[in-house]
């Protein structure tokens, strides 16, 4: 039966890619969905957006892709780069056609209606209506405040009071372990920071398990190396 396989925030981390689609035997039939965040950091991110052509794959929008197509916007004006970093702007520069065209068309959210989620990069606030978010948020969000405001500061984890539906999958908020709230699913777990890169597997048609069950649906595999020391401070480590 053909699967469903939701994978974490890559960042360039093209070999960890690859040893998890080998553990986790893909096969043509099986939709691989990724929830942004393909780029910047690791390694290899032409290699990963390769791999993500081969595997006819989807994903969405992070906010590496977005500071990515910033400049982009910019050369294509004829104006001076925004503010993105010297890894950033040597891959802006590396990139071709093909490329470009692939992030240009990563939409903000995927909805897999069979398995009655919602793919994002990062988040959504609790109790707002889909049309109503903010994009920003949701490629950066990680948190609410006090008073319910989204953040984009490590906090209070708005997955913990989401209720849903439907259930969200997301990743931008790098931890060591998986978060697993009641209608949301957390699985950037850091790998371009020397954590793992985590899949969430689901069968044909399947609703996302409760917590207990869903954890059994998790594949992963370790980081081989520390490519990016900006997560040393990461919950969990």
């Amino acid at each position: 039966m053909p699967r469903t396989i939701v994978i974490g925030d890559v960042h360039g981390c093209a070999n960890e890619l690859t040893e998890l689609l080998s553990k986790l035997a893909v096969v043509p039939s099986d939709q691989v969905v990724f929830v942004g965040d393909l780029v910047a950091r690791g390694p290899d991110s032409r290699g990963v957006l390769r791999l993500v052509r081969e595997l006819s794959a989807l994903a969405v929008r992070g906010n590496h892709e977005e500071r990515l197509l910033a400049a982009r916007a910019a050369t294509l004006r004829g104006e001076a780069w925004p503010k993105i970093g010297k890894s950033h702007a040597a891959l802006a520069r590396e990139l071709d056609e093909t490329e470009w065209t692939q992030l240009e068309a990563l939409p903000l959210s995927l909805e897999l209606e069979g398995h009655a989620l919602r793919v994002v990069h990062a988040g959504v606030v609790p109790g707002r209506a889909w049309e109503d978010q903010d994009p920003w948020m949701v490629t950066h969000m990680r948190s609410l405040l006090d008073d319910g405001t989204p953040s984009d500061r490590w906090g209070p984890p708005w997955g913990a009071v989401y209720r849903g539906p439907p259930h969200i999958v997301f990743g931008h908020n790098a931890q060591r372990a998986p978060q697993l709230h009641a209608h949301a699913t957390g699985i950037d777990t850091a790998c371009v920071y020397g954590g793992a890169l985590t899949a969430l597997v689901l069968e044909a048609s399947e609703p996302v398990p409760a917590v207990e069950a869903r954890a059994l649906r998790l594949v992963s595999v370790p980081a081989r190396a520390v490519y990016s020391d900006y997560g040393r401070e990461l919950p969990g480590a």
